[in-house]
Order: C-alpha cells, then sequence, then structure tokens
C-alpha cells in the first residue's frame, strides 16, 4: 500500500524526433525550426486547445514562471532563438519543441497514476506520429539526441517526499537498492539538480531493451518499496527518543511561516518541508499535505511576480510571500 503523503506527482516524459530534420543542436535554420513548430502545433490541434508560446516571443519572467510549474525546461529556454512550448489548459500536458530533441512531450499528474499519465502521452504521440514521421531504427528503436534516451525514448518519474529517509540517513541505501535496477534518483528539477524539501524524482535510467510496460511496472514497484521504508522510518522518528525535539521544530516552523515580516525562497522550502512532516507524523491536522506543494510552487519567485502582475524587487517578494503564505496555512490547517 502506497502512502500518499509520500508521493507528490507523476510524469512521463517521450522524446521524439522527426525524420528529415537536423536535430536541434544542428537546426541552423530558422525556416526549418519554425515549420517544425507549426507541424507539431496543426497535429494538436486535432485533439484539444493548446496554447503556442515562442520562447523567443514571451518575456523571460514568463518563462521562468512556466519552468517553475516544471511545464518547460531550462534547456528550451536556452534554445529560446528556435524553440516553443505547446501546453494545455490544465497546464497538466506540455510539448516542448526544439529542446534537445525535436520533440519533448510530457504529462504531470498529481498523487501517483503511471498509466493514466502513460496514456495520455500515448494519445498525444498518436496523434503527432500520425501527421509527421518519427527517427527510428528497428534495433535501436526511437533516436534521441542523447543516447541514454534511445529504445523507447520513455521517462517515467514520480516525485516523492522523503524526510524521514534522509533525516536517518538512508538515501544512499535507495540509491544502491534502484541502481542496479535501472532506476535513479534526481532533484526536484530533474538531471543535474538538488533535493529541496525533502522531495526526490525517481525515475527510469534504462529505456533501451525495455519496453514501456516493464519500465511502469519497475517505477511503481519500487517506488512501492521506498514509500513503505518512508513509512517506518517515520514511525520511528516519531516514536523515538529525539520526538519531542521533532515536533517542536515542526512547530516552530509553523509558527515562523505564520509571523513572519519577509520570506525568502529558501526559507518558505525549508519550513514547509517541516509543516508538512508535522502533519505526516500527526503533530498537526491537515488532511490534504498535497496543499503545501502546491504553496510552495506558488510562492516561486516568477510565479509571485505573474501572481502581482508587475516585476517586484527580491524584498517585496519576500514580504509578498510572508503575506500570502501565513493566510494560506492559517486557512488550510483552520479547515483541517
Amino acid at each position: 500500500m502506497i502512502d500518499n503523503s509520500c508521493v507528490v506527482s507523476t510524469r512521463v516524459r517521450l522524446a521524439r524526433n522527426l525524420e528529415g530534420y537536423p536535430f536541434p543542436s544542428h537546426l541552423k535554420d530558422e525556416k526549418q525550426a519554425k515549420e517544425i513548430i507549426r507541424l507539431v502545433a496543426a497535429a494538436l490541434s486535432r485533439l484539444e486547445e493548446f496554447r503556442l508560446y515562442h520562447m523567443d516571443a514571451i518575456s523571460k519572467e514568463k518563462a521562468l514562471s512556466l519552468k517553475e510549474n516544471h511545464l518547460i525546461s531550462p534547456n528550451l529556454i536556452a534554445n529560446k532563438r528556435i524553440s516553443a512550448a505547446l501546453i494545455n489548459h490544465e497546464e497538466s500536458v506540455s510539448v516542448m519543441i526544439n529542446e534537445e530533441d525535436h520533440l519533448r512531450e510530457q504529462c504531470i499528474v498529481k498523487g501517483l497514476d503511471l498509466r493514466l499519465a502513460y496514456e495520455t502521452m500515448s494519445e498525444i504521440d498518436g496523434s503527432i506520429s500520425r501527421s509527421m514521421k518519427f527517427a527510428y531504427d528497428e534495433q535501436f528503436g526511437y533516436l534521441t539526441a542523447c543516447p541514454t534516451n534511445l529504445g523507447t525514448g520513455m521517462r517515467a518519474s514520480v516525485m516523492m517526499f522523503l524526510p524521514a529517509i534522509t533525516l536517518c540517513g538512508k538515501m544512499p541505501e535507495v540509491i544502491r537498492l534502484l541502481y542496479p535496477k535501472g532506476l535513479t534518483v534526481r532533484g526536484i528539477y530533474g538531471e543535474g539538480s538538488e533535493a529541496e524539501g525533502y522531495m526526490y524524482q525517481i525515475s527510469n535510467e534504462i529505456t533501451l531493451g525495455v519496453t514501456e510496460e516493464e519500465i511502469l511496472a519497475r517505477v511503481e514497484k519500487f517506488v512501492g518499496k521506498i514509500s513503505e521504508l518512508e513509512r517506518v522510518e517515520r514511525n520511528a522518528l516519531a516514536n523515538g527518543a529525539n520526538s519531542l525535539e521533532l515536533r517542536d521544530e515542526c512547530m516552530r516552523s509553523y509558527g515562523i511561516l505564520t509571523n513572519c515580516a519577509k520570506l525568502s525562497t529558501d526559507e518558505l522550502i525549508k519550513l514547509s518541508a517541516n509543516v508538512k512532516l508535522g502533519a505526516c507524523l500527526g503533530f498537526s491536522k491537515l488532511d490534504d499535505v498535497s496543499l503545501i506543494d502546491d504553496l510552495v510552487v506558488k510562492m516561486r519567485p516568477s510565479n509571485i511576480n505573474s501572481a502581482a502582475e508587475r516585476e517586484l524587487t527580491p524584498v517585496e517578494r519576500d514580504v509578498y510571500r510572508a503575506q500570502y503564505t501565513a493566510k494560506y496555512l492559517k486557512k488550510i490547517f483552520q479547515n483541517g
């Protein structure tokens, strides 16, 4: 049984390239780049309404806001001369165009639902493939810019909240458990990023020589094992010799967040993780701990600027973040 408080979200991403076009790293002709964008947008228009964002036509703040919401990658922003993104109304599906590959198609859903995310991406992928031909080899599968994506071109990732495993020093054990099975642990923004607020991405590293179903089943299996380990370690924390100190730290974090005059992003991430841990351990009552995850995303710098409808100074953002966070937390804990 997987503990829902351990699993934040699920993402399935497909890497694809179009036959007859140079890979983005060699795509020097802007006319070709725009043609790819036009063709993909036309293909997806048959499914549902997607909003098209040309990276060279949107503001830096808007691009950063999309990144903060995990809808685009830093690479897409870096390639802004030739890149674009198609994002659906619910912001659960995004198709990045001319990133490292011609297409990075992804679906993000709350909680653990690898099958739903995969089925959604299969429909998106199928619609595009009916309009244009993907670069594919009978031996190697889908051809990608990075060899680690060859084969299915699929990454199945689950974002997990693992405070107890982290605090008990068991994360190296988890990494050793996953590595021989072709799985890996990454930070909140993927490869090369850090684990903020006890958040880790568990995903497949091997895409060649395995089927999509095998990848999904393997990730799901080990997410279950990690969830069980986290449950055991949480129980040890709640009933251990230092439980009073831990409870005090969690409650103090809530006190700071609901009473401070200014609040940085780093402080919010650290303190809100403590508040969430306190709720998971029963030190405070909050039925839906995912509401705290929503808060952290909303209070990222570019998202605050979007909400304020102007570019705030760092100090103004910290004041806004403190005021919003205090009201938000009081409301959700009052409602239980």
